[in-house]
């Protein structure tokens, strides 16, 4: 079976020139090991592409957002670009070097306070929650330059725990 695979991967090094699917896992790790069988197996694995599908958005919520996290969080963000912004002036400046630093920390804090304030009221409390978040995928298929997909078929059929699974 022949992907599509998009015009933005053609034209660059991500792109096979005739990609047919060997296998499908569950996981990366899996998709992984079997290229590095077909590797041990001395494979030419620059014909092969590890492509992630069936992609989904994961949302992982961290805590909750008060005035008093942001407020905090928004300081302490605000005094390290502070103290970044002074150590530079105190290299290049002339005068206290010291007191360039601390006015710089005093005022990056401020204004990281700020400006964490005034985002959050922008807000107007519709995400009082933190978060990180990740694009994953829910399948890995390994694509393979057609004319080495027989060779390839054949070598993973030597594991099976890399034995790709029927596609329906």
């Amino acid at each position: 079976m022949q992907n599509a695979v998009p015009a933005a991967a053609q034209s660059s090094r991500l792109a096979l020139e005739f990609p047919q699917s060997l296998a499908v896992y569950d996981d990366y790790a899996t998709a992984q090991k079997a290229v590095d069988h077909l590797s041990d197996e001395e494979f030419p694995v620059e014909n092969l592409m590890i492509v992630g599908t069936d992609l989904k958005q994961v949302e992982r919520i961290t805590g909750r957002l008060t005035t008093g996290k942001v407020a905090a969080a928004g300081a302490l963000s605000g005094l390290w670009l502070g103290l970044f912004v002074g150590v530079i002036f105190s290299l290049f400046g002339q005068g206290n070097q010291l007191a360039t630093i601390l006015s710089t920390v005093v005022m990056g804090a401020l204004f990281g306070l700020i400006w964490a304030l005034l985002g959050y009221a922008a807000t107007k409390g519709q995400r009082d929650f933190s978060a990180v978040s990740a694009v994953v995928a829910t399948r890995y298929e390994v694509l393979v330059e057609h004319k080495h997909l027989a060779r390839a078929q054949e070598l993973l059929q030597q594991r099976a725990d890399l034995r790709p699974q029927p596609t329906f």
